[in-house]
């Protein structure tokens, strides 16, 4: 299942598989598994319901990740200090962004020809070309070089994605080509038409058919984004307990106070009936206090939620600071919530007979 992805996660997860495999365990090295590994490809490829199939050497959002040091192409001291980005850095191989589902925006994709011994090259991200080139226009067909001195054109550009965490700040990142560094630890992608739950099985039939003692360990995309998520998920799930628990509070001091206010004034509510007053006014007389602190909680409450919300930005993905129909909805809900706690009082006041009330006090 892949992990690549975009910031917005523009692909239906379903539709992905990621296989692990690990050729040097199963005896093959060199060339003999850069050949397995283009057998293994087109294999998967053949596969109904297969629309694109690639390898990676490593995912975004897994665990663990790798930074590398990059300088200008003019650059001739290649001291830290003098570094221009720090970037993520991947190897794929060619399809691997369509299979991926992250957006090609300019340049190409790798090919079968940048291979060892051809010159290097590597497609990035928008945050790279900014960081790098000053802008996604200049960095097509420009150079980069890393720390030993060897240069690598700018073949592609696509868009910037999330590489450690779902809520990091947009980073710069690098691909490189697998056939340039070859590995025999690799991530395979495979996008379906279809659920892929369903092809895992002859997904994995096939890739046995070539070699029965191939190590393979296969899931879908859900499986694998669960450890990206789970912080998320976590604080999504804690945050929600402790704001049902705050409403809970919140209603049962509003529904105590109503139903304090209303039984200190029920002498004075039942004059107002006897006296002809209008079952409206009465109401409102007996809910006044409750509105006016029910209004002040929710201003208060808006305004904190705004402050909190950007706490919150920096713990759950894709929480924004302002989110005026998630405030909204929550100033409306708990101001429902809290007539509902003071009409029921109230309705139990007006409910009493008056003659019976004024012959008690």
């Amino acid at each position: 299942m892949i992990r690549s992805l975009h910031s917005n996660f523009g692909f239906v997860p379903e539709n992905v598989l990621q296989v692990n495999t690990e050729l040097n365990m199963a005896g093959y090295k060199g060339e003999q598994a850069a050949a397995m590994q283009k057998r293994m490809l087109a294999a998967v490829e053949t596969i109904p319901g297969v629309t694109a199939a690639a390898y990676a050497g490593r995912i975004p959002l897994n665990l663990g990740w790798s930074e590398n040091t990059v300088f200008t192409d003019s650059t001739t001291d290649y001291r830290s200090s003098n570094a221009a980005a720090h970037p993520m850095e991947y190897s794929v191989s060619p399809g691997y962004f369509h299979a991926a589902g992250t957006t090609l925006l300019q340049g190409r994709d790798f090919t079968w020809d940048d291979k060892e011994g051809a010159p290097r090259v590597a497609v990035v991200n928008r945050e790279f070309a900014r960081a790098l080139f000053g802008s996604e226009a200049n960095a097509i067909d420009n150079s980069f070089k890393f720390g030993d001195g060897t240069r690598v054109r700018v073949v592609g550009i696509v868009e910037d994605g999330k590489y450690k965490t779902l809520s990091e700040e947009p980073q710069p990142a690098m691909f490189l080509s697998m056939l340039q560094s070859p590995s025999t630890w690799t991530w395979m992608i495979a996008r379906a038409n279809h659920n892929a739950q369903d092809l895992a099985p002859v997904l994995e039939q096939t890739l046995r058919s070539l070699d029965e003692g191939l190590p393979l360990t296969i899931n879908t995309w859900d499986k694998e984004l669960g450890t990206a998520l789970l912080p998320a998920r976590a604080a999504s799930i804690a945050l929600g307990v402790l704001g049902g628990l705050g409403a809970m509070l919140s209603i049962t001091g509003i529904f105590g106070m109503a139903s304090y206010s209303v039984s200190k004034r029920l002498r004075e509510l039942g004059i107002r009936v006897a006296l002809g007053a209008q079952r409206k006014e009465v109401l409102m007389a007996a809910l006044g206090r409750a509105f006016k602190v029910l209004a002040f909680g929710s201003a208060a409450g808006l305004l904190l939620g705004i402050l909190a919300s950007r706490v919150l930005a920096f713990i759950v993905y894709e929480a924004t600071p302002r989110d005026p129909l998630v405030l909204g909805g929550v100033v409306v809900c708990m101001a429902l919530l809290g007539l509902l706690a003071t009409w029921i009082p109230a309705r139990r006041a007006m409910s009493i007979d008056p003659v019976r009330l004024l012959r008690e006090e």
